[in-house]
């Protein structure tokens, strides 16, 4: 703010908070220098959200005490805090082979967001709530994000999951619903294949392709019990 635009903001708190008046030319020679010191960084508005007028509404209907233009200049700061907090920097289209260029691009984006001449680029609030209605009817329809063909490609490559998916859709059930009792594997875990040595420890801890048949049984109960309630 230059002198004229402090004398502006001087004359709108007094008409808040008589308290702050000076009617003598000297003093308020002085409080106009004195404020314009400390402010002369902070603009009187801006195009995304500052207004100093607010700030000082806010402080005059919040505190007892008369404001100081140290409040406003911490306003002030905590707005820019809380722009570049929200802010995520874009891509420059500055050469990316050239680190002068590219740093100078960045760092004119941030001055212009921190100073409220550009909106925040807030790119993480794509993906801050849930699925367009489109997705969750186009995933409701397929059943899968997974297509059936790349679904098979990978079943090579996930035999277990492969397996425990193919048992579901031919009708049986969900093995890895359980917990194995056989190798203590725990629900949503492919079993594993211990081998026991002479004393009597583990030896072997590699997934299984198939569960044990004892996980199966389990699991055929289990079914039966739900379809029973």
């Amino acid at each position: 703010m230059n002198p004229r635009e402090v004398a502006a903001v001087l004359a709108y708190l007094g008409r808040l908070d008589p308290r702050t008046m000076r009617t003598d030319t000297g003093e308020a020679r002085d409080q106009i220098a004195q404020w314009h010191e400390l402010l002369g960084d902070v603009p009187f508005a801006t195009a995304h959200g500052w207004d100093v007028r607010e700030a000082i509404k806010a402080h005059v209907l919040a505190s007892p005490y008369p404001i100081l233009p140290v409040d406003v200049a911490r306003r002030w700061r905590a707005y820019r805090r809380d722009r570049l907090d929200r802010h995520t920097d874009p891509t420059p289209v500055a050469d990316p082979d050239d680190p002068a260029a590219w740093r100078a691009e960045l760092l004119g984006t941030r001055h212009a967001v921190a100073a409220g001449a550009t909106a925040p680029a807030t790119h993480r609030q794509i993906t801050s709530g849930g699925p367009h209605p489109d997705i969750e009817e186009r995933l409701a329809a397929i059943g899968s994000c997974i297509p059936a063909t790349v679904r098979a490609d990978l079943a090579k490559y996930r035999p277990a999951r492969a397996a425990r998916e193919a048992a579901i859709a031919a009708g049986g059930p969900d093995v890895l619903s359980v917990r194995c009792e056989w190798c203590h594997a725990s629900e949503g875990e492919p079993c594993r294949s211990r081998r026991v040595g002479l004393d009597g420890r583990a030896r072997g801890n590699a997934p299984r392709a198939t569960p044990h048949p004892s996980r199966i049984d389990l699991a055929a109960a289990a079914r039966i019990q739900q379809v029973a309630a």
